[in-house]
């Protein structure tokens, strides 16, 4: 069916609303590296959303998917993401693959990703949304215990945390590469600080980014189930 008068289709829409998420949303509040900047009006994150969630794909807020995850507020990833300080041919290591987003956008940016999520079926369906926006090549996605790291693929140029655990995991620490970074939420179930941790030699250098609300990150490492 087409669109009716006055509308929009919705390629077109969905463009404008990502445009419109970028200027408001990112750029307004102070996310200043156009490289993600760009990233994000690229991906389309309503393909990472239900269709029931669709219509709220570029709304200021996180968003419900399965299994009782959240897909990240734009901001948040953009956040994360500059805080990263991403590089093409990077290494970067994704703990908690959700919906797959946060892995397109640095896909988008030129890193090797590689992500991990405990829950089957969320892997599964991130790994359908990735090939199909043709971003699988650069992402490898694998089942299991994200707080451990994957040790036999460490040392990774950078590490990204979308679950938050009571202490920064020290085997992710031990899997950073020299001057790689950690960017990760830490602290109680019910509010966090944004932790960027960056290596140099055997100490690590800790600042906080702010405060931040991220489901709990499950695992020997985190939270118990």
């Amino acid at each position: 069916m087409g669109a009716g008068p006055g509308s929009e289709p919705l390629g077109a829409a969905t463009e404008r609303e990502r445009a419109e998420m970028v200027a408001a949303q990112l750029r307004r509040r102070g996310i200043a590296d156009e490289r993600v900047l760009a990233a994000m009006g690229t991906v389309p994150r309503e393909a990472f959303v239900d269709v029931d969630q669709q219509p709220h794909a570029y709304d200021d807020d996180a968003l419900p998917i399965a299994l009782g995850q959240s897909i990240s507020q734009p901001y948040i990833v953009a956040r994360m993401t500059e805080l990263l300080g991403v590089r093409p041919g990077d290494r970067v290591l994704e703990v908690g693959s959700g919906s797959g987003y946060q892995a397109a956008i640095l896909a988008t940016l030129g890193a090797l990703v590689l992500s991990i999520e405990r829950h089957p079926d969320l892997a599964a369906a991130a790994r359908e949304r990735l090939d199909k926006l043709g971003l699988g090549a650069s992402v490898q996605i694998r089942v299991g215990d994200g707080s451990l790291g994957v040790p036999d693929a460490a040392p990774f140029d950078g590490i990204v945390v979308t679950a938050a655990p009571p202490a920064i995991p020290t085997p992710l620490l031990d899997q950073l590469a020299e001057g790689g970074r950690l960017v990760i939420p830490v602290g109680p179930r019910d509010r966090q600080k944004l932790i960027v941790a960056t290596r140099h030699g055997s100490d690590w250098e800790q600042r906080s980014a702010g405060d931040c609300v991220f489901v709990p990150l499950i695992g020997a490492g985190g939270w118990p189930g």
